[in-house]
């Protein structure tokens, strides 16, 4: 327990709650607003929030659409892939983009991840890489991108469309040929997540995709309207992928307040880093030097105690914890077709065996860091 040390308020994994209180009048107005007109479905907000997502991303073309699994599975679709066709992804991940894949028939085909940042091994993606390789998926995980310029010099050796998950990064820059760009940027397209536990999170269900490309773009555009070009002609066999009115409303007003809730993030996870020091049993998140991070999760490794007894001592001193992710996609029953077994990823094994996640957000408060803090520190001292 953290005896010595109280907190005063209960600790949450994410505080929506709090974290809307500071602009709660504008979020009032901007849904008012949209009852007031009435246009649920592609209102005006839709392609105001495109817009002022595309400005603060500096990226041509920003296509809304329901959910960031969607956003995955327009933005494969747009490639016109053929079934059996492999995607490269990660194992260490969450399901999204290996889902996308197998659901449009083409083959998930797992890489290896980097121990320190849990992104993508690029020294080991081309053991990997097939005649029949298509694409690669980069997943910029827990709030740092992997290394695109990299990736990209890769995927032009081998003619490969790279697409960047951006869901839980969305805010980092990354260092690209001497330039700093924003994650989701930098290859053929980008996608994103509206989640509310995300860096930019609606009150519901959210996706976008990104491009340069304007053939890409208007493909994608498409794909998320039924395949359709002009209405009632359609183009392609497409899909029903809407962002909803009332979400873009609200994203408009959080995308203001985008940066400030990244460096808020970013204040707390310095103040981990200074109370959790030098604690042998813990391997601190890494920061790359090509990436910043947006701390979308701090997540810890652990070496030398068990990680359910931890959780059970945390949760006792009412401190929530997560395990993203508790067991690898090459393991997992929906992918065993591909015949994948248990050692084929070890640094993706490990992780899903030693990491665990903290409360980290915008609203957290100094009494609470310092409790988790010492809640962490008289376990690791038994």
């Amino acid at each position: 327990m953290a005896e010595g040390f109280k907190t005063s308020t209960k600790i949450q994994m994410v505080d929506l709650a709090n974290q809307h209180k500071s602009y709660q009048s504008e979020l009032d107005a901007a849904v008012q607003n949209v009852l007031s007109h009435a246009a649920f479905i592609n209102g005006p907000e839709v392609k105001t929030f495109a817009q002022n997502l595309a400005e603060y991303l500096d990226i041509k073309h920003v296509v809304p659409c329901a959910n960031g699994t969607d956003a995955l599975q327009i933005a494969l679709m747009s490639l016109h892939l053929q079934k059996g066709d492999e995607v490269i992804t990660t194992s260490f991940n969450y399901v999204a983009a290996a889902e996308a894949a197998a659901l449009l028939g083409l083959k998930p085909v797992f890489a290896e991840i980097e121990k320190d940042s849990f992104n993508l091994d690029v020294s080991k993606l081309e053991n990997v890489i097939t005649p029949k390789t298509k694409a690669i998926v980069a997943v910029h995980l827990f709030g740092q991108a992997c290394d695109m310029e990299k990736i990209m010099l890769i995927a032009k050796k081998y003619n490969l469309y790279v697409i960047e998950d951006n869901a839980q990064s969305l805010g980092c820059e990354i260092l690209f040929n001497g330039y700093k760009r924003k994650a989701g940027t930098i290859g053929h397209l980008g996608t994103t997540s509206f989640f509310p536990t995300k860096n930019l999170g609606g009150l519901g269900d959210g996706g976008a995709i990104f491009t340069h490309d304007d053939a890409l773009s208007e493909k994608c555009r498409s794909i998320a309207s039924h395949g359709q070009g002009i209405r009632y002609e359609f183009k392609q066999v497409g899909v029903n992928s809407r962002l909803d009115t009332l979400q873009a409303a609200i994203l408009n007003i959080k995308l203001r307040y985008l940066e400030d809730s990244l460096q808020k993030r970013g204040h707390w996870a310095c103040r981990y880093f200074e109370l959790l020091h030098g604690i042998p049993q813990i391997t601190l998140p890494h920061t790359a030097a090509h990436s910043s991070h947006t701390y979308n999760q701090f997540t810890l490794q652990w070496h030398g105690i068990d990680r359910d007894a931890l959780k059970q001592h945390l949760n006792e001193a009412g401190i929530p914890t997560m395990v993203y992710y508790p067991k690898p996609l090459h393991l997992q029953p929906a992918f065993a077709n591909l015949g994948y077994v248990e050692g084929d990823f070890p640094v993706s094994e490990n992780a899903c065996k030693n990491v665990i996640s903290l409360p980290i957000h915008p609203t957290l408060q100094e009494e609470q860091v310092q409790y988790i803090a010492h809640a962490i520190q008289s376990f690791c001292a038994k």
